[in-house]
């Protein structure tokens, strides 16, 4: 099945292998798109993926948490990320772009010495960083700038766009308990923690039509006591399923929980696909397309998550910065990536761009 094409939302994949959202590094320092950064689409592409999945576009100033990331929170940047989908197009491919805002796991620096927003003021102890609690009129100027986000994702050409509401960023930290402590309209139980997606959901619909494809990656655990869980966060997604979101990608964890999100020492089949029990949560629960990240390495690993049902298309994040051909790879026979999980790629602050520290440059 992994060779097999797969469509939903007027996209139409040639496999099922998705590259999932990656920071990159690659951007200038404003945000723009560089020439660096398209050739490393472009070998995404030649690679066979099935659709790609760009590395996160900051909605706003105030979500910065990252060096050279690209941006979208203005129509200055639609010419540059044009001429980045157009070459995509090109080649054939598919590419959505994730937007983000930060959130509490912003520094400080990057924000002009200014403290993080988030829901709540819940101390990181990854960030070392106490965040200040939103206003209810920040709260809309952040879902209006993922709106206008998604204008323009759609004026730059994109084929669809995905919400990063994982990993511990201000989608997420909504969503979560262990970082929404709030007692208003936005948080303060289940329903009311799914407000501020299920209104940065419209905003995006309202803004880029119906008939654009609107995607979540979305936390199924926390990883964190007191945090979000698979029963809940399977919840969530049915209220965004009823309200008409495209896809699902199935991830977890946040700066605070550790290597959670992207864990070492994958060196065995067993190892592999840690989220797909809450996958095949999701799958069951819900009736759209279900990506699944973290962990995979193995062909048939991957053949057997799709032939038992438990996510209709597999995300690569890892595999793919060390072998972005990797897709061609296995379709020729090959049987595993070489990505040892040794998360020397994640160390991004020390690396020029985000690559395999495993290969010589």
């Amino acid at each position: 099945m992994l060779f097999e094409p797969f469509s939903f939302s007027g996209i139409n994949m040639k496999n099922r292998l998705v590259r999932s959202a990656t920071y990159e590094k690659r951007a200038d320092d404003d945000g723009f798109v560089t020439g660096a950064l398209i050739r490393f689409y472009e070998d995404l592409v030649r690679g066979g993926v099935g659709l790609i999945i760009s590395g996160n576009a900051l909605v706003h100033p105030s979500g910065r948490s990252i060096y050279k990331a690209l941006c979208i929170h203005s129509d200055i940047y639609i010419q540059g990320l044009r001429k980045l989908t157009s070459r995509i197009h090109e080649l054939g491919g598919i590419i959505a772009v994730q937007v983000v805002h930060g959130g509490r796991q912003c520094f400080p620096i990057l924000l002009g010495g200014n403290p993080p927003i988030a829901p709540s003021e819940v101390y990181d102890p990854a960030t070392r960083v106490m965040p200040r609690a939103m206003t209810e009129e920040e709260i809309w100027e952040m879902i209006d700038a993922f709106g206008e986000a998604a204008r323009r994702a759609r004026l730059a050409g994109f084929d669809a766009v995905q919400i990063h509401g994982a990993h511990g960023y201000l989608v997420s930290e909504f969503m979560s308990p262990h970082t929404n402590r709030r007692n208003d309209y936005w948080g303060g139980d289940e329903e009311r923690r799914s407000h501020f997606i299920e209104e940065v959901y419209k905003a995006m619909r309202k803004e880029a039509g119906d008939d654009y494809p609107v995607m979540i990656k979305m936390n199924a655990d926390d990883m964190l006591d007191g945090g979000l869980k698979p029963d809940e966060a399977v919840r969530i997604a049915k209220r965004l399923e009823a309200a008409g979101i495209d896809a699902v990608e199935v991830s977890g964890g946040m700066y605070e929980a550790g290597q959670k999100t992207a864990q070492p020492n994958i060196t065995s089949e067993e190892k592999e696909a840690y989220f797909r029990a809450a996958s095949r949560l999701f799958k069951s629960s819900l009736n759209l397309p279900v990506m699944l990240v973290g962990g995979m390495r193995s062909k048939n690993v991957m053949e057997s998550i799709l032939t038992e049902g438990d996510a209709d298309l597999i995300s690569l994040s890892r595999p793919l910065i060390r072998e972005p051909e990797l897709p061609k790879r296995l379709m020729e026979g090959k049987e595993k990536a070489d990505c040892i999980s040794c998360n020397g790629c994640m160390k991004f602050q020390k690396l020029d761009v985000v690559r395999c520290t495993q290969i010589r440059q």
